[in-house]
């Protein structure tokens, strides 16, 4: 099964491109998508994850990770030959003070907060 994942990351962030590109695939994978899909992550600032709160949910504030499907509401859209799913954002400042917290890898957080906006871009909501 093919998933596409452009990954953009502000330059002073560390990050493993593979490892979220494999989170990606597997949670894609493990929700019964067998269409080839792409999903786009962006690891940000909190000035950029603030911002993104500020305009599309009305916080002036920050948070770990937003996911914003392309379709809000409706059913996803696509071609037939491709499902684009969205787009997952993750403030990298919020990671390494959660990381911290809970004694995790700043690689482990990343790749639980990816798996968790993945699954809200598939429809599952806490």
């Amino acid at each position: 099964m093919d998933v596409s994942v452009p990954i953009y990351v502000e330059s002073r962030y560390k990050v493993s491109r593979k490892r979220i590109k494999q989170v990606v695939s597997d949670t894609v994978l493990e929700n019964g998508i067998v269409t080839p899909s792409e999903v786009s992550i962006a690891i940000v600032g909190n000035r950029k994850m603030r911002a993104l709160n500020k305009k599309y949910r009305d916080m002036d504030k920050t948070t770990n990770v937003l996911s914003f499907s392309l379709e809000e509401g409706k059913s996803v859209p696509g071609t037939p030959d491709k499902l684009y799913l969205g787009d997952v954002v993750i403030s990298y400042p919020v990671v390494i003070e959660e990381a911290a917290l809970e004694k995790m890898l700043v690689d482990d957080k990343i790749a639980e907060l990816v798996e968790h906006g993945v699954k809200h871009l598939l429809g599952q909501h806490h």
